[in-house]
């Protein structure tokens, strides 16, 4: 419950990764389970072991699923949402991998780097 999107990235890159984004209505619940400040942020909490081990955890459920060569090596935690204002989803809640894709780059470099 804790994982709102994910978009899958890797297209001539050595393995796949993924960007993550954390469902808000959720990430209250998530924070005071685990002894989160109540009022830290998804931007605040990004890089935080409790929230990758949960994330960790959908992911690992997640690449059951496909063969090793299609598994999600790799993720980061994006900040905020995927939202249609900023012209990362359509209308009817398609992402806009383009978008996206220029909007993280620099994020998306950091899966590689890692």
């Amino acid at each position: 419950p804790i994982v709102s999107q994910a978009l899958v990235v890797g297209d001539r890159r050595p393995f796949v990764g993924a960007l993550v984004t954390v469902d808000e209505e959720y990430f209250p619940t998530w924070k005071a389970q685990h002894g989160k400040e109540s009022t830290a942020s998804v931007a605040d909490l990004a890089d935080d072991p409790d929230l990758h081990a949960e994330i960790q955890a959908a992911v690992d459920f997640a690449n059951q699923a496909v063969s090793r060569a299609e598994s999600i090596r790799n993720f980061t935690v994006l900040p905020q949402d995927f939202s249609e204002e900023r012209g990362e989803i359509t209308p009817s809640l398609k992402l806009r991998r383009e978008v996206i894709a220029k909007a993280y780059a620099d994020r998306i470099e950091a899966i590689y780097s890692k």
